[in-house]
């Protein structure tokens, strides 16, 4: 674990200076949230990244849950560009960036493989966005996502708030939009994490014990494009309704572990209704003792276990190989805008979209 140098400021040992810059006329800076728990996250306006999320172990010790880095230079050439970044304005993956809306056809930027993910090369990720603390807990950010960027339509207005609640130690993101005409949302947290706390090697996530709500899943194929079908997750490895290692299975020739190269797949979480707040996934870390607990609005959530991580160096020194995070990514399922089957991803003007998700934490009982 990194033993991170606390300042006057906070416990992630992270210095202001370092990330403040001018980018296109607009500053980046970062930002500390704190609650009555003692729960700290730090996090800047370029992508909305979080930087560092500390929270105790079963000791009370303090660590960094996130692989994050330590200056806003970092965060812009980071070779994991979505690293705890607000991923839009369509998270997940769109087939060959093609999508046809209500008779128009609509190309968007290829940046993986002959696919569009995660809303492009320069998509919310990479963008500096406004942003207001009105009080140690929160910030709030802003940002206008012009007509045509990246290929999609319509201006979209979005705001996004991070707040910690102070019973527990609970990130709350809530994100709202609006449009002047008709477009797809798809927004998401793609948040890195290892419960352990990050290292000089990060230990892999493998020995972490995970559930998720899910009765089925949507496969995908050799280019990790939603088939189209909706399949049980009952037999297979994708199973986590009862508790799993996420090693346990992860290296089984089972076609789909082999398509994600790992876990890489969205989950269809079982609601009662549509856009009711509930439990999506668990995820505990047997030897610090940590749990986290996600919830979310959202129809799906995206497993990922860092297939492609390869050992970069992070905050204060910390290296990030392969499968040393998981993420748990609220959103809607992959490439909908061409799976009309799938719940709908366009918001209309006149219609806000919004969402939802959840990151709480504590310790195992």
């Amino acid at each position: 674990m990194i033993n991170t140098t606390p300042t006057e400021s906070n416990l992630s040992g992270l210095n202001p200076r370092d990330f403040q810059k001018d980018i296109n006329n607009k500053k980046t800076d970062l930002f500390i949230l704190k609650n009555a728990q003692g729960m700290e996250v730090a996090v800047t306006n370029y992508g909305c990244a979080i930087l560092s999320i500390m929270v105790p172990d079963k000791n009370g010790k303090y660590a960094n849950v996130v692989l994050g880095h330590d200056s806003i230079e970092h965060v812009i050439n980071s070779p994991e560009p979505f690293l705890n970044t607000t991923i839009g304005r369509y998270g997940n993956r769109i087939a060959k960036g093609k999508f046809t809306l209500y008779g128009e056809e609509h190309q968007l930027a290829i940046n993986n493989g002959p696919n569009s993910l995660h809303g492009g090369p320069t998509g919310f990720h990479a963008r500096v966005w406004d942003a207001v603390q009105p009080e140690q807990s929160t910030v709030i950010f802003n940002y206008t996502s012009a007509d045509g960027e990246e290929g999609f339509p319509g201006n979209l207005e979005v705001e996004m708030t991070y707040r910690l609640e102070d019973e527990t130690n609970a990130l709350v993101i809530e994100y709202r939009a609006t449009t002047d005409k008709a477009t797809i949302v798809n927004l998401t947290n793609h948040g890195f994490f290892n419960l352990a706390g990050i290292a000089n090697p990060s230990p892999t996530v493998l020995n972490n014990i995970v559930t998720i709500n899910a009765d089925f899943y949507v496969p995908i194929d050799e280019v990790s494009i939603p088939t189209g079908e909706i399949l049980k997750v009952e037999g297979t490895p994708m199973d986590f309704r009862t508790p799993h290692t996420l090693g346990e299975r992860i290296d089984e020739k089972h076609t789909q572990i082999v398509n994600g190269a790992g876990y890489d797949h969205c989950y269809v979480l079982n609601k009662t209704e549509s856009g009711e707040l509930s439990l999506a996934a668990t995820c505990t870390e047997p030897d610090s003792g940590r749990t986290m607990e996600v919830y979310t609005t959202e129809n799906g959530v995206q497993l990922y276990t860092g297939n492609w991580l390869g050992g970069f160096e992070g905050a204060h020194g910390a290296t990030f190989p392969a499968r040393s995070a998981v993420c748990f990514e609220a959103q809607c399922f992959p490439d909908t805008p061409n799976k009309s089957h799938f719940p709908s991803a366009v918001l209309l003007p006149g219609d806000e979209y919004q969402q939802v998700t959840i990151y709480k934490f504590g310790i195992q009982k």
